[in-house]
């Protein structure tokens, strides 16, 4: 069985990407790690190179900045990643560069690769998410904020990332998965209010054009982080290659649950209430199709 990891990135020193952190957390399961570089106004791609594995292969590209519509431009860079892999390998493991996998949760997702490798029914894993918000020890938890998604698929020509690769399809379609008992530690809203400013501006250009971002997130834009609309304090444990950077965290986070949930519309409240209860979100968007 083999299994390829795979990813893209730009820009990661300067908007503070935890990319190695984020390929380094898969590494140990794949037989090969596919990288797609983007040229950089930093460091990126001889960050890449240091990363002590002859496992890593790099291809340099060079994004479309013109596709500013629903965040395209992402899909089209993990396509080149995807593009890249070995035609032999089985499956494929996807990581964002503000995402991580715990290292106890490698075992379970090598075990269930190996369990429906041969299960032509099965096309993807399915994981479940922690959106770490503000700071290490909050978690968001509301209907914001998705709690599941695609990480592995198997290999196939016809798969490709789907709008703003956040999943993927294959040949258009949803694809199959089974939901395994594993996470992604989603790191992508941890960071000092500053660094959360300029986050929101980078992000945002790969959505709308200039004089949406001229309007709705101006230079002197503040983030808000009212938005998170529920926070739960994080208990467990991180993945050991993030605990460097989860110790030098120094910057202050307050947040009052009461305030927050005044934020909720009356529906919303109700809607969580039921998926507190109930264990289903009603409505929920769901890429992908859950096979039993």
């Amino acid at each position: 069985m083999k299994i390829a990891g795979f990813t893209f990135i730009r820009n990661a020193i300067k908007n503070d990407y935890a990319i190695v952190e984020a390929i380094t957390s898969i590494l140990p399961i794949c037989d090969e790690f596919v990288v797609a570089v983007g040229k950089s106004e930093d460091d990126t791609l001889a960050l890449i190179q240091s990363i002590p594995s002859p496992k890593i292969r790099i291809i340099e590209t060079v994004w479309d900045d013109i596709q500013r519509e629903g965040g395209r431009t992402f899909a089209l860079e993990t396509d080149k990643a995807y593009a890249a892999i070995s035609p032999d390998t089985d499956w494929a493991f996807y990581i964002q560069g503000d995402e991580c996998v715990h290292e106890m949760d490698l075992p379970i997702i090598k075990q269930s690769m190996e369990q429906y490798v041969q299960d032509a029914e099965v096309e993807g894993l399915l994981f479940h998410y922690r959106h770490f918000y503000g700071s290490y020890n909050h978690v968001a938890v509301s209907r914001r904020w998705y709690r599941r998604e695609i990480r592995v698929v198997k290999y196939h020509p016809d798969v490709h990332s789907y709008k703003d690769a956040q999943g993927f399809r294959k040949a258009g379609k949803k694809i199959k998965v089974k939901l395994i008992p594993a996470h992604i530690f989603h790191y992508g809203w941890v960071k000092p209010p500053q660094g959360l400013n300029n986050k929101v501006r980078n992000f945002t250009q790969f959505y709308h054009d200039d004089a949406w971002l001229e309007a709705n997130v101006p230079q002197d834009y503040q983030f808000d982080y009212g938005n998170a609309e529920r926070l739960t304090l994080f208990e467990g444990t991180h993945p050991l290659v993030m605990q460097a950077r989860v110790a030098q965290q120094n910057w202050p986070f307050h947040v009052d649950p009461k305030e927050l949930r005044k934020r909720m519309s009356l529906r919303r409240k109700v809607l969580q209430q039921i998926e507190d209860w109930t264990g289903r979100r009603i409505g929920e968007y769901k890429n992908y199709r859950i096979i039993s």
